[in-house]
């Protein structure tokens, strides 16, 4: 009898989804174990009554594989067709082999709810090696979570722990096994039972570390992810740490510095994103920006801002108002209020409404610009959208008081004595500036 050749051995890449500031992906790829070594079957029969598999069957299912590889799987259905329409002939053993052929051309056309069905006939029959049983059932949950269908990925796999009579921890099955706990905590992960999920990714990873060898990259995302789905916050860093020390990846790096920041340790975080800053691996304006709040957060406001007006110049942050602002406000808090006019003025050329010339008058004030502060003033009034109109009013006044316009000063206070958040002060300076006028007119009298 003529050996029937095995089948060659069939890729599925799975992908798992993870939530973490933004979408986590997981790649895993798993072997879809297609057929049977007939001569398998040969020595599965001395201890099990399997019937044998005819060689004018195999010709004919070998036949119709062919057309279906050369490219006419037309062809190639409609000759299995033909060997179905004979089944009534055909032992359990044959008519599984022909449903095996049937799933393998609708898998290779991606058809996988018929590949599905197809396979789940080969399991039916009764009569078939259970070797053949075993990477069947298994190739359908993998079949299953490719199709999205993550309940039967449990289901399928639940069979397959059934008959599987194998010792999951032996050295010969660890690559198997190792696909079994994945499948599992992906699906689990995809059920949203992430404590089920947990449990079988990390038997995957303590495989590894047992034998002294480094987790796979994917494992270690899809556990993270479990644990942030958790909110174990604790767990995802330490998670984390790890990909870092062995992956040493840039996105690995500010993950881990967010979740220090997350978890309080803002000195870690500093520490961690000021690191993979100097490595050069902070290239993006989330990032860069997420470091420039850092070094804000952590009082090293001039850092701030050199770190945010850099990337503006580079033209990885955009040139907004929103962003000149960070930089100007950091300016205020480095002491630099004189650095910081240049960019309260971009960022209030690129707005509609009038707050940022109302931080510049502010500004103006401090660095005595008196007249500059008086001209912002007037034109954050005159933008509107301001939330804070008062403060507008009082820099109006405090500049045209220096500058000795006693009227107009008592004007703008009485005019930010209307806003409750500013009458206490509005009052006071109106009062000063009436005795500051009345002492200057005395003098000017006593001069003449």
């Amino acid at each position: 009898m003529k050996l029937h050749p095995t089948v060659k051995l069939l890729n599925i890449t799975l992908f798992c989804t993870a939530a973490v500031s933004a979408s986590i992906v997981v790649p895993s790829t798993l072997s879809l174990v297609p057929g049977l070594n007939v001569a398998t079957a040969h020595a599965e029969q001395k201890t099990k009554r399997v019937p044998a598999l005819r060689e004018k069957v195999y010709s004919q299912l070998a036949r119709a594989q062919k057309l279906a590889d050369d490219g006419d799987v037309k062809a190639g259905l409609e000759a299995l067709n033909s060997i179905e329409e004979r089944a009534s002939s055909m032992n359990s053993y044959e008519i599984a082999m022909m449903h095996n052929f049937y799933g393998f051309i609708y898998y290779n056309e991606n058809d996988l709810p018929k590949a599905i069905a197809s396979f789940e006939k080969v399991v039916a029959e009764e009569a078939i090696p259970e070797s053949l049983r075993l990477s069947t059932t298994f190739s359908l949950a993998q079949l299953a979570m490719a199709n999205s269908d993550y309940k039967k990925v449990i289901t399928f796999l639940d069979k397959w722990d059934a008959i599987n009579t194998k010792t999951k921890t032996k050295t010969k099955t660890k690559t198997k096994t190792e696909g079994y706990y994945l499948l599992r905590a992906q699906t689990y992960y995809q059920l949203k039972d992430y404590l089920k999920g947990l449990e079988y990714i990390t038997q995957v990873i303590s495989l590894s570390d047992n034998e002294g060898k480094t987790p796979k990259e994917n494992w270690l995302v899809l556990q993270r992810a479990m644990y942030y789905s958790l909110n174990q916050t604790d767990k995802v860093v330490g998670v984390l740490e790890r990909m870092v020390k062995l992956y040493n990846k840039p996105e690995y790096w500010v993950q881990l510095a967010g979740m220090y920041g997350e978890t309080g340790k803002e000195k870690q975080q500093l520490a961690v994103i000021e690191s993979a800053y100097q490595q050069g691996f902070l290239t993006s304006k989330s990032d860069l920006r997420q470091l420039a709040q850092v070094y804000l957060y952590n009082g090293l406001a001039f850092k701030a801002a050199v770190v945010m007006s850099e990337a503006i110049d580079k033209g990885i942050a955009e040139k907004t108002a929103k962003n000149y602002a960070f930089v100007a406000e950091a300016m205020i808090q480095a002491k630099e209020d004189e650095k910081s006019i240049t960019y309260f003025a971009k960022a209030a050329d690129l707005s509609e409404h009038g707050k940022y010339e109302q931080r510049l008058a502010e500004v103006f004030v401090n660095t005595e610009q008196y007249e500059e502060a008086a001209d912002a003033a007037r034109k954050a009034l005159d933008k509107g959208g301001l939330d804070f109109e008062s403060n507008a009013f009082v820099a109006l006044g405090m500049a045209q008081y220096n500058m000795q316009n006693f009227d107009a000063s008592i004007l703008a206070f009485e005019q930010a004595e209307k806003h409750k958040k500013s009458q206490r002060l509005a009052q006071q300076w109106i009062k000063y500036v009436k005795r500051e006028k009345v002492h200057a007119e005395t003098l000017k009298t006593a001069l003449l």
